[in-house]
């Protein structure tokens, strides 16, 4: 290959991606911009400015978009956008003050009330709250599906309740947020491409928070957008709160508008932390896999634990298809089931020592939490029994400490149970 045809990859890029030292004295790190506003050189500058951010007009091939307000544009946060494009091979990104920010500015930038949404379970107990409590309240209307749900299980849903010339987004989450299920992002492009039109894309949103950037590329599968909480691995140290939305430049235009006027953009100090975290994202992540491995490998033979839910452990059927087919790595997330109930798993929870009881997953230390009366607390009991949220069910986030060290601490804590 030509050296100048040299492609590297982006753990290497993450260091200096999009920044340039020459235009902040030389600094070899972006600095922080604190600032709410920018000054123009020129009246005319600033007009020329506005006029493509409000799309009074396209920008120009070598146009740089100019800097104007922090709500519509920050060199801390346009970088950040930059170098997270990268891992999903995206075309653009948009960040958000929080995960949750992210997923609602999607869902009310593109449904409108008549429209149907089509969506897995579980998800996420605030994405669960907010399309089964919130969007319907606007009128738009709702249809869920689970991983064993076939594609004609799914089709004749739609069709039985007259929804085919009204679905306009497939919206999934997977692995799922606790179980580790996995649905068919392939099959779910199909879905969608069936009941698109030529005025009418129904688009396919994917919650990659599970995965991260690192272990599974949404987009590569058929899906138009991929959206992360970035308070979990991207940020990875429990210090930061935020949300990332990446696609075409088409549509993240759309999402980006949404954005401005919901204000609901990450700040320049959101932006510098988490370009900070990026520089280690991969090497947090692959030790974290390792480390689950090892955990849910210890689990699977304990006699206080009925059942792990753990994509290492897929041998055959639908769901070892689906991971060979669309994951590229088995994750550091695993849940098991404890003999018993709610008794026991909060017996062993009470007794960990070095993890810690705490909800959020993907940072640099191991979290333990219980999901029916925590993170899915808000999710109809009869949806969480369907899904396998059982009361006996705990969901493990590992960390990057020790794993004899972690081994331990779970052993003494199922003593204990």
């Amino acid at each position: 290959m030509e050296r100048d045809q040299y492609t590297m990859q982006p753990e290497s890029l993450m260091m200096s991606y999009g920044y340039k030292p020459a235009l902040s004295e030389g600094a070899i790190k972006c600095p922080i911009f604190q600032t709410s506003t920018f000054v123009f050189k020129t009246a005319e500058e600033g007009k020329s400015f506005f006029e493509v951010a409000y799309g009074l007009r396209e920008k120009g091939e070598n146009e740089e978009l100019g800097l104007i307000y922090s709500r519509l544009n920050n060199p801390d946060l346009e970088i950040l956008e930059n170098r997270l494009t990268l891992w999903d091979r995206a075309e653009d990104c948009a960040v958000f003050e929080s995960g949750m920010s992210a997923i609602t500015t999607v869902l009310l930038g593109f449904l409108s009330p008549g429209d149907v949404l089509l969506y897995s379970k579980p998800v996420y107990g605030g994405t669960s709250h907010f399309i089964e409590e919130i969007l319907t309240r606007f009128g738009i209307n709702i249809i869920g599906f689970g991983a064993n749900d076939t594609e004609a299980d799914i089709l004749q849903r739609i069709e039985s309740k007259g929804y085919g010339d009204k679905l306009k987004m497939v919206y999934v989450e997977t692995p799922a947020n606790p179980t580790n299920a996995l649905i068919d992002l392939v099959m779910c492009k199909r879905l969608a491409d069936s009941f698109s039109t030529e005025e009418k894309q129904v688009l396919v949103a994917v919650d990659n928070t599970y995965m991260g950037p690192l272990w599974q590329h949404p987009l590569k599968h058929g899906a138009d957008l991929v959206l992360y909480s970035a308070t979990k691995y991207i940020g990875g140290h429990s210090d930061v709160i935020a949300g990332a939305c990446l696609g075409s430049k088409a549509l993240i235009g759309e999402v980006k508008a949404m954005r401005t006027f919901l204000g609901n953009m990450a700040g320049p100090w959101t932006g510098w932390l988490l370009m900070r975290s990026l520089e280690t994202l991969k090497a947090r992540m692959d030790l974290q896999q390792q480390n689950a491995q090892k955990v849910a490998d210890y689990l699977l033979n304990h006699p206080k634990v009925a059942k792990v839910h753990y994509l290492g452990h897929l041998k055959s059927g639908e769901q070892k298809r689906i991971f060979d087919q669309q994951c590229e790595g088995t994750g550091a997330m695993v849940s098991f089931d404890i003999v018993g109930g709610e008794k026991e798993a909060f017996k062993f929870l009470n007794s960990l020592k070095l993890m810690k009881l705490a909800v959020s997953l993907g940072s640099t230390e191991s979290l333990a939490e219980h999901p029916a009366s925590m993170t899915h607390a808000g999710v109809p009991v009869a949806d969480r029994a369907e899904c396998g949220i059982a009361d006996s069910l705990v969901r493990l986030s590992i960390g990057v400490e020790n794993t004899d060290d972690l081994i331990w601490d779970i052993e003494q804590a199922l003593d204990k149970a």
